[in-house]
């Protein structure tokens, strides 16, 4: 019966030092979860943005309602319409293409200071 008393004694600390091994590679997990999804939501804003773009070109044939139409179709971020870049100008039969360009600071900056994300669209022009 001694002994079960001694070895309680003897482990008392061992779950505190397990925890602490463990707990800091459980973070850092979680810290590149919420990264990734920061940056998997960023690009797929701008890969909308650049959609969108490419689909008002398309219909409109202006470049200046094509790139507000870019800033609208990416309400979560902060873009510019200097951000966005038309192939030229459209033509029956042709296709436009957007490309929508856009960097921000990561959340942590634990793994990268910023993050920077292309998003590409084209779509046929009088079609």
């Amino acid at each position: 019966m001694r002994r079960s008393k001694i070895r309680p004694e003897r482990e008392r600390g061992a779950v505190a030092v397990e925890f602490a091994l463990v707990a800091p590679l459980l973070l850092l997990v979680l810290v590149a979860i919420v990264e990734f999804s920061y940056f998997f939501n960023l690009q797929i804003s701008v890969t909308q943005a650049a959609r969108e773009a490419a689909r008002t070109m398309a219909v409109t044939n202006d470049s200046g309602e094509a790139q507000a139409a870019a800033v609208a179709g990416a309400p979560s971020i902060n873009l510019a319409p200097g951000n966005v870049s038309l192939s030229g100008a459209c033509s029956p039969g042709t296709t436009i293409e957007a490309t929508v360009a856009f960097s921000s600071p990561s959340l942590t900056g634990l793994f990268t200071p910023s993050l920077s994300v292309t998003g590409k669209g084209a779509m046929r022009c009088g079609g």
